[in-house]
């Protein structure tokens, strides 16, 4: 048996293995809330993204158009145009762009960490603790205060975290928007 007896190319096996991925996604289905539609696409985003890391590397380009991943866009639209922030077409068409936007690159960020992780063998801890004598004679120049202050007092959150804050973040921007 031969796979592409079944598909004609690559780019139509990755089109249904995409669309196989929106399938997990619109699991997620509609709340009664437009804010909870929206986080739980995006943590199912997450999820699925760090379980099948070739899916981040398909995310940001072409929309996919397979009928799970239009699903998912369409219960993603349809939540945020409820949102307090969104009062049109052009609103809801840049709300999706910023939304899309964090979401594919904190995907990104997580996915490529974890790659560079299992090819070097040190992970983010070990990285961060080989580079310590360095950053902290570059941070005691004086020439970087609000580096110091980010290193030194920032909260340091897990990246599921880091995430969620920042979602909330996103939202709260979009719903926060004042009227032009």
């Amino acid at each position: 048996m031969r796979l592409y007896d079944y598909v004609l190319n690559r780019s139509e096996l990755l089109d249904l293995m995409v669309d196989v991925v929106y399938a997990r996604i619109a699991e997620v289905g509609l709340h009664s809330e437009w804010r909870a539609t929206v986080l739980a696409v995006a943590h199912a985003t997450r999820d699925a993204a760090l379980d099948h890391e070739w899916f981040s590397d398909l995310l940001g380009g072409r929309p996919h158009l397979g009928p799970h991943a239009l699903a998912v866009g369409e219960a993603t639209a349809a939540a945020l145009s409820q949102a307090p922030g969104v009062r049109g077409i052009d609103d809801l068409q840049r709300a999706l762009g910023a939304l899309n936007a964090f979401i594919i690159g904190a995907v990104r960020r997580e996915v490529t960490e974890r790659r560079t992780a299992r090819s070097t063998g040190t992970d983010e801890a070990a990285w961060q603790a080989s580079l310590g004598p360095y950053l902290t004679r570059m941070l005691k120049t004086g020439r970087y205060p609000t580096v110091a202050r980010l290193v030194i007092d920032g909260a340091h959150l897990n990246a599921e975290e880091t995430f969620n804050h920042n979602l909330i973040t996103v939202l709260d921007g979009i719903t926060s928007r004042p009227r032009t």
